[in-house]
């Protein structure tokens, strides 16, 4: 399991890997957050340094209307597992951000009066 770090507005953190196509491993934060229902967001700059594989262009729902993402294969480190899975890019992504959908594969741990913040399997 990782542990995370609160943000000083109750935001849920937790260090990743981005695996370039090279094989480097990029640590970065990344914020959890449940209303993106996919895998990983990332800003398009950030893919200067991954060199991902493009998969596709697709429309979707965000909580200002409809936008068109740009989807990345990419791989990440979570909880010492390598996955590879879709990205979704855009020029308004402005953090690195974790979606629901970890949480159908890792369980999270949330107590904040304790300052206990984990994903993944013991």
């Amino acid at each position: 399991m990782i542990g995370g770090t609160f943000g000083s507005r109750g935001e849920l953190f937790f260090e990743i890997e981005l695996i370039a196509s090279n094989g480097l491993n990029v640590p970065v934060d990344a914020m959890l957050d449940t209303g993106f229902t996919g895998f990983l967001a990332i800003n398009k700059l950030d893919l200067d340094v991954l060199n991902w594989q493009f998969l596709r262009e697709q429309e979707l729902q965000t909580a200002q209307g409809e936008a068109f993402f740009d989807i990345y294969l990419g791989k990440v480190v979570i909880d010492k597992q390598e996955y590879e899975i879709p990205v979704l890019t855009g020029d308004e992504i402005t953090e690195i951000l974790l979606g629901s959908e970890w949480l159908k594969l890792l369980p999270l741990v949330v107590n904040y009066q304790t300052g206990i913040l984990t994903l993944g399997s013991k």
